[in-house]
This record gives structure tokens, C-alpha cells and sequence, in this order.
């Protein structure tokens, strides 16, 4: 029997989940109620896209998820990845705005 069976019979009796996934759980909800404060911060604040927002942060998570400390990193890079999305988006709609021959 390896450490795994152990574990998993271990949480079946007890009627718990292993504590391994309960901490996988747990830092799932962390990532997610980061990246949803971010989310509401920019979409609030600049109006950004919503799809464009959520790419953002999606990478966002995948280029932390890459790093040794992923729940350190995660809250700055979302930050400025959303960031980032919204001045493309201003910048998009200024873009279009100023080249539009009607807006004259």
C-alpha cells in the first residue's frame, strides 16, 4: 500500500477529504477571490472589457502558477495585467474615436 491508498482510506473513513486537496481547495478560493477583487476594481474604476479583463487575469494566473510562490506573485501581476488591459482598451477607443471623419 503506497502513501496515496493510505490517504485516501484514511479520508474515507473519517468522511474528510485528504488534506492535501483540502489545501488544493483552499488556495483555489484565494486565486479566485483575487483575481474577482481585481476584476471588480478595474471593470468599476475604468469600465474595462469584460472578456478582455478576464484574459488578462487568466493569464495573469498562468504566468504565476509558473513561479515558486504563485500566491505572492498572483495579486501584483493581476494587478498590472488589468491594467495594462484597460489603457489598450483606452487607447483602442481613442484610436477610433480620432480617426472616425465624423467625430470632426
Amino acid at each position: 500500500m503506497n502513501a496515496n491508498d493510505n490517504e485516501n482510506n484514511n479520508a474515507s473513513q473519517t468522511g474528510r477529504p485528504p488534506a492535501g486537496l483540502a489545501t488544493c481547495r483552499k488556495a483555489a478560493r484565494l486565486v479566485d477571490e483575487v483575481k474577482r477583487e481585481v476584476f471588480t476594481e478595474y471593470q468599476a474604476a475604468l469600465g474595462a472589457n469584460e472578456q478582455l479583463l478576464r484574459l488578462a487575469l487568466n493569464e495573469a494566473d498562468a504566468l504565476a502558477q509558473q513561479t515558486g510562490y504563485p500566491h505572492l506573485v498572483l495579486p501584483l501581476l493581476a494587478a498590472e495585467k488589468a491594467r495594462n488591459a484597460a489603457r489598450w482598451q483606452f487607447r483602442q477607443q481613442f484610436l477610433l474615436r480620432s480617426n472616425d471623419p465624423l467625430a470632426a
